[in-house]
């Protein structure tokens, strides 16, 4: 496993190596992969999620076919859900459903804790993939808007009108969702920090859909809980569709702003303060275009990551299930022999203008 001074985890922290810019995708363990599909075949993903020599040969497998320089932990945000009891299912096609919508605090109140032991599973596996693995192992959660919603709406909703209805109406019931949801999070980043995982992302899928003011009230201190609970290792946070509210995400508590496809980096790190490493942002659907527009805009990207303070290169949302596994595979090659002269070349031409 990569230790201090492993790429990935210096420009987490700000402190870049100038001779590589660290790079790797989220969803790069999954369906783009004809040997993911083939280790998965007959087994449900909630299912593939608990046999931790499964988990272990599919977090791996992107890490040998692209070289990339982080593997994430391959499972699902609703594993911890599941195993404190919720009645959900991961249906293909669809996502996440739940049997019974959450809509009371009654609701609420008959959740239970969650403890690490719960997930030995989780941890084990994390184990297994330290032991193999040359690059750090990122392990990964759903903050508590994103699982609310989903429990909430019952499923995936394009505008969330149900659970942002729920949240703004009853604000003490939100509220106590969103501690236990919390608390879900991080026992789970837990048990596999547990395991061995050096860094941990908050992915907050659809925070995206709030108004600022309502992501300050409502969203913003459980995030600050959660990111707070795992201080020992460097911490990303990361939304779809959050460019108003990357400032907010960067004061809840992290190291790195995972940033999509929707501003460039250099207008995200001055949004933030310029005090946080960023990660991103490639906008996925270019992977199905010509390699000359695709490289052009993987340097278009570096130069951007240029303006702040450490650069994690990544996609700004995850990879599609139909891409073809080849063109990752140059892109990690391209962002490593070239990265970082594009890099060293833009902070030449920064300093020349100051």
């Amino acid at each position: 496993m990569g230790g201090v001074t492993d790429p990935f985890l210096a420009a987490a922290r700000c402190e870049p190596d100038p001779d590589r810019i660290p790079v790797w995708f989220m969803r790069q363990a999954g369906r783009s992969l004809p040997e993911y599909r083939e280790a998965r075949a007959g087994t449900t993903m909630l299912e593939a999620c608990r046999i931790p020599e499964l988990v272990c040969e599919i977090t791996a497998q992107p890490v040998r076919r692209h070289g990339v320089d982080a593997a994430v932990f391959y499972s699902d945000i609703m594993v911890p859900l599941k195993a404190a009891g919720i009645d959900l299912d991961i249906v293909p096609g669809t996502g996440p459903v739940v049997a019974e919508p959450i809509r009371s605090r009654a609701q609420v109140d008959a959740l239970p804790e969650l403890g690490v032991e719960d997930l030995d599973f989780v941890t084990e596996a994390a184990r297994l993939l330290v032991a193999e693995l040359d690059v750090p192992l990122l392990g990964f959660c759903g903050a508590p808007f994103t699982l609310a919603s989903y429990l909430v709406q019952g499923g995936p909703s394009k505008d969330h009108a149900v659970a942002k209805s729920f949240m703004v109406s009853e604000p003490e019931t939100w509220n106590a969702l969103c501690q236990r949801l919390a608390q879900y999070s991080e026992v789970f980043l837990r048990a596999q920090i547990e395991g061995g995982a050096a860094a941990v992302q908050v992915f907050d899928s659809w925070a995206g859909s709030l108004a600022p003011e309502d992501y300050r009230s409502f969203v913003k201190p459980h995030v600050r809980g959660l990111l707070g609970s795992v201080t020992d290792v460097p911490r990303i946070h990361f939304g779809v569709g959050t460019s108003e509210l990357l400032a907010d995400m960067a004061a809840a508590g992290c190291e790195v702003v995972g940033v999509d496809h929707r501003v460039p980096l250099a207008e995200a790190s001055r949004r933030v303060g310029g005090g946080h490493a960023m990660q991103g942002n490639l906008d996925p659907a270019l992977l199905k275009a010509d390699w000359e527009v695709i490289a052009a805009r993987v340097e278009a990207v570096i130069r951007s990551g240029a303006h702040t303070p450490g650069h994690i290169f990544n996609l700004g949302h995850g990879v599609p299930p139909d891409t073809d596994p080849t063109v990752l595979t140059r892109i990690v090659e391209l962002v490593h022999e070239e990265g970082p002269t594009w890099r060293r070349d833009e902070l030449e031409r920064i300093a020349d203008n100051d």
